[in-house]
């Protein structure tokens, strides 16, 4: 068996739960469909109604609507009521692991009515919006005006407040970093219902550099100010098809967007926008593209693609149409991870997968990891500027995110699979390759590998400062698989209660 071949599996006995999974076709289009038709058409219909208020009333409504998120928080009886967390129903939440901290009791806070888009500033080039803003939302308000937010996340219902205590990433991330890099000021209401703004240079700094990771368990954000760039109406994309073992995909992604002289901030040198996609392990198609103006578009020999709405279903009714037997088959037999790794650990990343879980395609998507005053829960490898390492700067380092969604491969073999086993194996993988796990997908790291994987000294720093060990659950236990009982959170935040008072006295 040569290095990159995978391991004989045996055969896996089909059990009920593949059934219905084969046949869950005809739920997704006669039922799924149509509803998330109807909601997309709702949600359209409430934006609209929002873009007919002048931003002064939008502003006023936000006002008060943080006034009452800080009358309920001065509500709760931290000795009777649970930890706090907000209204959203689980399923509705885009990420793929289960919201099993909600069923512990638990204290919500209402933020539904924070959907806002608050104000566009065209000479500050900010745009200042509510959580519960989605990409859909502010690219219909953004790009008629050719701006748009520096970094776009790619699904319509993927929302500010997700992406910026989660994870996100698009396109453009190989110039603007990761979405929350794009973002200027956050205003949170803290544990005890003060209101702060918090900049990279005001006194709430340390703050304004926990936030991001941190799955809103440092207070409640509830609006932002994001960084605008100028766009022009189209982009012309170049498709570059590759063929090779999986070091030379690798490079040839690489050499897409990043210039073996280093030159990594000419423009001329460096796409807009990157994405790759391997197909197996000897082919990938590298993807590029540059915004182009309408005239340039339309000069002869130009081929416009017009990409028609297709009505996809939204991810949250898939989710709340699956019962926890399908969605518990789905984390064993189907993968859906994101691998922040190095750029130059690329390939040792898709020989890894390969090895291990055979999915394919694979999508690749680099984004910068800067260098900052201080050091977050994801950060560049130290010295990294003094390395010259292809695609890096003197300010930031460039990663990529490897995106593994599909079926593995003994999977769609018949094959035995331990899904779980398999997660756990990529995790290891990562905290030795000094990468990282987006927490929105299902992870099976215990908390010591946790805290190996990602630094919680500021993250720790900023829970006790600001008071949210006793009223937020820590990022951990929120992202840990399985349910969560009562008394396990309780106990788990005792301890850090009293961890906080020993370094008081």
């Amino acid at each position: 068996m040569s290095d990159l071949e995978a391991p004989l599996r045996p055969k896996r006995k089909k059990v009920w739960v593949d059934y219905f999974v084969q046949f869950r076709w005809i739920l997704v289009i006669f039922v799924v469909l149509p509803i998330s038709f109807t909601l997309y058409f709702l949600t359209y219909l409430g934006d609209v109604k929002s873009e007919m208020k002048s931003y002064k009333q939008r502003q006023k409504e936000h006002d008060e609507n943080v006034k009452k998120v800080v009358k309920r928080l001065k509500e709760r009886n931290p000795s009777k009521d649970g930890l706090v967390c907000t209204a959203r129903k689980p399923w509705i939440a885009v990420g793929m692991r289960n919201v099993d901290y909600k069923r512990a009791r638990h204290f919500e806070v209402d933020l539904s009515a924070f959907r806002n888009i608050l104000e566009i500033d065209k000479e500050r080039m900010i745009a200042r919006v509510e959580p519960l803003v989605n990409m859909g939302q502010i690219s219909r308000a953004s790009v008629p005006m050719n701006l748009s937010l520096a970094v776009v996340a790619e699904l319509d219902d993927l929302t500010v407040g997700g992406l910026i205590n989660g994870y996100g990433i698009e396109g453009s991330s190989h110039i603007y970093g990761l979405f929350s890099d794009t973002v200027v000021a956050y205003e949170i209401v803290l544990a005890d219902g003060q209101v702060v703004r918090a900049t990279k240079d005001n006194e709430y700094s340390d703050l304004f550099y926990a936030i991001p990771w941190s799955q809103g368990t440092l207070g409640l954000l509830v609006s932002a100010e994001i960084k605008l760039i100028p766009i022009k109406e189209y982009m012309r994309l170049t498709y570059k098809p590759v063929v090779g073992n999986l070091k030379e995909l690798a490079q040839a992604y690489i050499d897409s967007f990043a210039p073996r002289d280093g030159d990594q901030d000419n423009p001329e040198k460096v796409p807009d926008f990157v994405e790759t996609m391997i197909y197996n392990s000897t082919e990938g198609v590298m993807m590029t593209g540059r915004y182009a103006s309408k005239e340039e578009a339309k000069k002869k020999g130009n081929v416009i693609n017009n990409v028609g709405w297709m009505m996809p279903p939204k991810v949250s009714l898939l989710k709340a149409t699956q019962g926890e037997a399908i969605r518990n088959y789905y984390h064993e037999m189907h993968v859906i991870q994101d691998m922040l790794v190095p750029l130059y650990k690329v390939g040792d990343a898709l020989e890894w997968v390969h090895q291990e879980m055979e999915v394919y395609p694979l999508w690749l998507c680099p984004h910068r990891l800067f260098k900052l005053p201080v050091k977050t829960m994801v950060y560049p490898e130290p010295g990294f500027e003094h390395q010259h390492k292809q695609g890096d700067t003197s300010y930031a380092q460039m990663y990529t995110d490897v995106g593994v969604y599909y079926s593995p491969g003994p999977v769609l073999r018949g094959e035995v699979f331990d899904g779980a086993d398999a997660v756990r194996r990529m995790e290891d993988w990562l905290i030795e390759n000094r990468g990282f796990q987006p927490q929105y997908a299902v992870s099976e790291l215990s908390e010591k590998k946790f805290w190996r994987m990602f630094d919680g000294d500021l993250y720790e720093h900023c829970r006790k400062k600001y008071g949210a060990v006793g009223t937020f659950m820590s990022v951990y236990y929120k992202s840990k698989k399985g349910r969560k009982t009562e008394k396990e959170v309780q106990e788990a935040e005792q301890a850090h209660l009293e961890t906080a008072y020993a370094e008081a006295t």
